[in-house]
C-alpha cells in the first residue's frame, strides 16, 4: 500500500424542478426548486462521493449505486458517501481535507454554507476548518446560470490512516 497522499475530484449537475426538496451537503434548503435526480439528487454528496472514491481509484458513484438501480431511489446520498468513506478507510486512507463549491442561480446558498459545512464535517469526521464550502453563480450563461440546474465540485485530499 502507498502511503502518498492522494488527491481527488469530483464534479455532479443536475437539472432543477419545482416542488423537489433542495438537499445539498445533507442540508435541506428552503427553495421552490430542488435537484432532481434518482436518489435524494444531493448533487454536493454525489460530487464528494466521486472526489473521495477516484482519489484512490476505487470507481466512481455510478458504479457503486447505478441510477437505473431501484434500490436507490430516493436514498439519502449520504449512505453513498458513507460507503466512499468505508473503501478508502479499508485500502489505508482517510480524507485529510475538502474544498467544494456548488454553483447556482437558485436557491441563494451563502446564507447556508456554514450549515453544510457543519453537516460535511460531521460526516467526514474532519473539523470545520478543514472543509471549503464556497457558493457562485454562472452569471447567468448556460443551464446553470439560467436557473434551470446547479452543478457541484469537490476535491479531497486523502492521506494514510
Amino acid at each position: 500500500m502507498s502511503t502518498d497522499p492522494r488527491v481527488g475530484l469530483g464534479h455532479d449537475l443536475h437539472r432543477l424542478e419545482a416542488g423537489r426538496p433542495c438537499v445539498l451537503g445533507g442540508v435541506t434548503i428552503p427553495s421552490d426548486v430542488g435537484p432532481v435526480g434518482h436518489s435524494d439528487g444531493d448533487a454536493l454528496l454525489h460530487a464528494l462521493t466521486d472526489a473521495v472514491l477516484g482519489a484512490c481509484g476505487a470507481g466512481d458513484i455510478g458504479d457503486l449505486f447505478p441510477p437505473d438501480d431501484d434500490a436507490w431511489k430516493g436514498a439519502d446520498s449520504a449512505e453513498f458517501l458513507t460507503e466512499a468513506l468505508r473503501r478508502v478507510a479499508a485500502l489505508g486512507f482517510r480524507v485529510a481535507s475538502v474544498d467544494t463549491i456548488v454553483i447556482a442561480e437558485r436557491p441563494r446558498l451563502g446564507p447556508w454554507k456554514e450549515a453544510i459545512r457543519t453537516s460535511l464535517a460531521g460526516m467526514l469526521g474532519l473539523a470545520p476548518d478543514r472543509i471549503g464550502v464556497k457558493a457562485k453563480t454562472a452569471e447567468g450563461l448556460g443551464p446553470v446560470g439560467e436557473g434551470r440546474a446547479l452543478e457541484a465540485r469537490a476535491v479531497v485530499l486523502l492521506v494514510s490512516a
